[in-house]
């Protein structure tokens, strides 16, 4: 019986553990911050995120084709939802600058509750992300003919072209 308690705190004591920040004091111009309105972050963990940098000298099609993955696997759902279904109706007439806007629009910022914020006018748009795409993207976001948007459309579309 003595033993059986001796191993309850021990396995309590390594679960409160394991919930506990291991590393605290890190520091980057890029990373996941958690916020909320009461938090003293005294507790705060950044994980260090690498700078997004333009991939130079990528092929139009492998970079439409990277940007649509990019577009469906995003942190949150509603983004998910989103930027699919935007670059399904806009990606492969995108322009080469338009491309790159894009890209960097949806790479580099490190919150996706930012890019959500900024698309549909919650908050409003650092200047480096304001262009025609974030213009197009808030548009878009209206969702003006409120059409029906639940989920990331199938992909059957791409072996008939966009639709």
């Amino acid at each position: 019986m003595l033993s059986s308690l001796v191993a309850k705190r021990l396995v309590n004591g390594l679960c409160q553990t394991a919930w506990r920040p291991a590393v605290t004091g890190l520091t980057s111009s890029r990373g996941y911050r958690g916020e909320a309105p009461d938090d003293t972050r005294g507790d705060l963990i950044e994980i260090p995120l690498p700078p997004w940098e333009e991939k130079q000298g990528e092929p139009i099609d492998i970079k439409r084709r990277r940007l649509l993955y990019e577009s469906r696997k995003r942190g949150m759902l509603e983004n998910c939802i989103l930027l699919s279904l935007f670059a399904k109706r806009y990606l492969n007439t995108m322009s080469e600058t338009q491309l790159q806007q894009y890209d960097r629009l949806i790479n580099e910022p490190s919150n996706d509750w930012d890019i959500y914020y900024w698309a549909t006018e919650a908050q409003p748009t650092p200047d480096v992300y304001q262009g025609e795409v974030m213009d197009m993207l808030k548009e878009f976001t209206k969702n003006r003919d409120q059409e029906q948007r639940l989920d990331a459309p199938n992909l059957e579309y791409l072996d008939k072209g966009s639709q």
